[in-house]
């Protein structure tokens, strides 16, 4: 193993805190993880890591010299695509919602494989907030309001959002025509994984977002269970229109208060800020902006 592939795996057991982690990342037996890092280690004559039955952290001199080896690394992968027409590869690790992968980046992922073939991609659906280095994740697509953090959040689109029920739901509550009368209606709730905290329902009134807090019987975590329980009729529900595109176009969902709708919501890619981006990720944040502006 040269110097530049033991610098690559040592990243990864930094990034991964596990030798065994960073070897099913890299596809490479633990023994083989293990030995290059103590050939790193005895090449520059000081520990870098610090091991216990649970986990493994850098040290001071290991922390220093992983982010040395970021930059290096990231230098070599742009040397190298730079001359005799190198494609990018490797592997890429994504988390997404899945919604957003089904309705924006699945269909046209056949024709972005095709291009850069040597491309492998491992994609994870979730709705939970993560630490990307941690847990060795290139990017994360997400819908919504982010929590603060010091990953890079590049904005891909905003949203359209509109709030319906089942044409059984409002012949038992009642059509409502103001965000101001809706005692005696229902939500169905939604829960962030992240905060854990219920939306409320949500409108634009004259410019200003207001709040309606309604009972919710029915609580859920996912935006697929979400649309679910609202073809149930179990009650209103705020949903982003494309979601709904088909649920509209069939009647088994009726859009109401479209005068004043809730408030458009951001999708973002993010990325972590410390780390000089691969020529794979890249290239897969273009993909991902012409995937929603295709839309």
């Amino acid at each position: 193993m040269d110097r530049f592939d033991a610098m690559r795996v040592f990243t990864r057991v930094v990034e991964r805190h596990s030798f065994s982690l960073a070897a099913d990342d890299l596809g490479l037996p633990r023994s083989t993880v293990t030995d290059a890092v103590k050939g790193l280690e005895a090449r520059l004559g000081v520990r870098l890591l610090e091991r216990t039955t649970r986990t493994v952290r850098p040290t001071l001199d290991g922390e220093a010299h992983y982010r040395r080896c970021l930059s290096l690394i990231a230098d070599l992968e742009d040397a190298e695509g730079a001359f005799g027409g190198a494609r990018p590869k490797g592997l890429l690790r994504l988390e997404v919602q899945g919604t957003l992968a089904r309705h924006f980046l699945l269909p046209n992922l056949p024709g972005f494989l095709a291009e850069y073939p040597d491309i492998e991609i491992n994609m994870s659906e979730s709705d939970r907030w993560i630490d990307l280095i941690r847990e060795g994740v290139d990017c994360v697509l997400r819908f919504g309001r982010l929590p603060d953090s010091d990953m890079i959040a590049r904005e891909v689109t905003l949203l359209e959002r509109l709030t319906c029920a089942t044409p059984d739901y409002f012949a038992r509550f009642g059509l409502p025509t103001d965000p101001f009368a809706l005692d005696g209606h229902r939500m169905i709730g939604i829960r962030s994984l992240t905060t854990g905290r219920l939306r409320p329902m949500e409108f634009v009134i004259d410019g200003a977002t207001r709040q309606f807090p309604l009972p919710a019987p029915m609580t859920v975590t996912g935006p697929e269970s979400y649309l679910a329980s609202a073809r149930l009729g179990l009650g209103l529900v705020q949903v982003p229109r494309f979601h709904a595109e088909t649920d509209l176009a069939n009647g088994t969902l009726l859009p109401v208060l479209q005068h004043c709708p809730p408030p458009s919501v951001p999708v973002h890619l993010l990325y972590p800020r410390n780390r000089q981006l691969s020529p794979r990720v890249r290239v897969f944040i273009d993909y991902v902006m012409r995937a929603f502006e295709r839309r």
